[in-house]
């Protein structure tokens, strides 16, 4: 990741920060990768740039929980490189990539590689997720204490479930002991086995295999369950049902240290919009019911639901456009994910332009055990600047990402990022593209 060599003036936006109550149109002067100064009227620096901001929010930079940048092994779908200038694109500063690469990220070695490929050639700044279990096969435990040393900012095993109830239980105290997070992917392989969508009305109607929600809540259940008794921090993957979120809200009510997450894609889309066998909208976990999304929708308003992350996973197009029930799941969403959320939840009317920020900011920081950055003086500039009015449309063809995965081709946007800002540099511009 390339480094910021001259200040950069912010002029005229709306400084929106939840954790410090600011909301108000200010500059914001960024010098050395940090904020150095926030006023009314600051003069432009000699040797710097002004960035005209009026009418745009600046708010801290979002970060994205859970991400496949398919690097190591996988290059053919994605590379650091690539997935990190469309998260730019989609106003993340910060991304968050699963071990299920190949090799898989289960050793100091693996954790190092991506680490410095990332500052070699990312936009954005890049924290890996460790393998909770070698190859993420739920047998042995990784070397979890070696990839924190490395670099690793949580552990999991991707979309692979612990089955195995007593190895989690040892995993959730060992991996709690380096106070690392351990990111559950909820999902019980017996339950979902052969499943393609969710299962119900629309599963029979197009003869194909469903996945229940008790193959989310089963194995969640447990996990809450081994959560409050070793008070290890769990954050739980892409929830997608009401009955998870609800499992979700008592556990934190009983003071469970967990978090969970909702991908953008679910808050927009049931399985009742999906047309028939269109493998772009074949995603882990799936599209379910309407009465789920307006249960993830609530989630997030009501703090059940404590971050959006984008769920990017990226396939070629050989591989995805294969019939249904033999295509992989999963979109690119690195570029959607804001801008559907706007959508869902602050056009909609249903919560604030200060509660979607802290589903993209706060929340992530603290599901990592991390302090939210705030937009104060002395902070490190990792910004992130919206457009709330502006009408436009995603072009798939057009996105950085090696992949076009998406059910969201052509879909009309209300707002969405204006700019993205990592340690001072302006790395992103919707109007002027990337600062290579």
């Amino acid at each position: 990741m390339k480094r910021q060599t001259r200040p950069l003036l912010l002029r005229g936006g709306r400084l929106v920060d939840p954790l410090s109550g600011v909301d108000r149109v200010a500059d914001v002067l960024l010098d050395h990768g940090k904020i150095a100064r926030i006023g009314e009227s600051l003069a432009a620096p000699e040797q710097g740039d002004v960035y005209e901001a009026a009418g745009k929010v600046v708010a801290p930079g979002f970060i994205d929980l859970r991400a496949r940048l398919r690097e190591p092994g996988l290059e053919h779908a994605e590379t650091i490189e690539t997935g990190s200038r469309a998260a730019a694109a989609g106003g993340f500063t910060r991304v968050c990539c699963v071990p299920t690469t190949n090799p898989c990220n289960d050793s100091a070695t693996v954790t190092s590689f991506i680490v410095e490929r990332a500052r070699r050639r990312s936009s954005v700044r890049v924290s890996p997720i460790g393998a909770l279990t070698k190859g993420c096969q739920g047998e042995q435990l990784a070397e979890i204490a070696s990839m924190r040393d490395a670099g690793a900012a949580a552990v999991g095993d991707g979309d692979n479930t612990v089955v195995d109830s007593a190895l989690m239980r040892r995993a959730l105290r060992y991996a709690g002991s380096f106070g690392l997070t351990v990111i559950v992917h909820c999902e019980d392989p017996n339950l979902a086995a052969g499943g393609d969508i969710h299962e119900g009305d629309r599963a029979v109607a197009l003869g194909l295999n469903g996945i229940p929600v008790s193959a989310e809540t089963t194995v969640l259940a447990r996990d809450l369950i081994l959560c409050r008794e070793t008070q290890s921090r769990v954050h739980v993957a892409h929830v997608s049902s009401a009955a998870a979120v609800d499992l979700l809200r008592q556990a934190k009510w009983h003071g469970a240290p967990v978090t969970g997450e909702v991908a953008a894609h679910h808050l927009a889309l049931s399985v009742d919009d999906m047309p028939a066998y269109d493998s772009n909208y074949k995603v882990r976990p799936p599209f379910r019911a309407s009465s789920d999304r307006e249960a993830l929708l609530q989630g997030c308003v009501d703090g059940a639901i404590d971050a959006i992350v984008s769920d990017h996973a990226p396939h070629t197009g050989n591989v995805k456009m294969q019939e249904f029930d033999s295509c992989p799941f999963g979109v690119i969403a690195f570029e959607t994910a804001v801008a559907l959320a706007l959508e869902t939840l602050v056009h909609s009317g249903r919560t604030d332009i200060q509660r979607l920020i802290s589903l993209f900011a706060a929340g992530p920081s603290r599901a990592l055990g991390r302090e939210p950055q705030r937009l104060a003086e002395g902070s490190v500039a990792d910004l992130t600047l919206l457009d709330l009015e502006r009408r436009w449309s995603f072009d798939a063809e057009a996105s950085p990402s090696k992949s076009k995965n998406t059910p969201f081709h052509g879909r009309e946007m209300h707002g969405g990022p204006a700019a993205t800002i990592v340690g001072g540099r302006l790395v992103w511009d919707r109007d002027q593209g990337f600062s290579d």
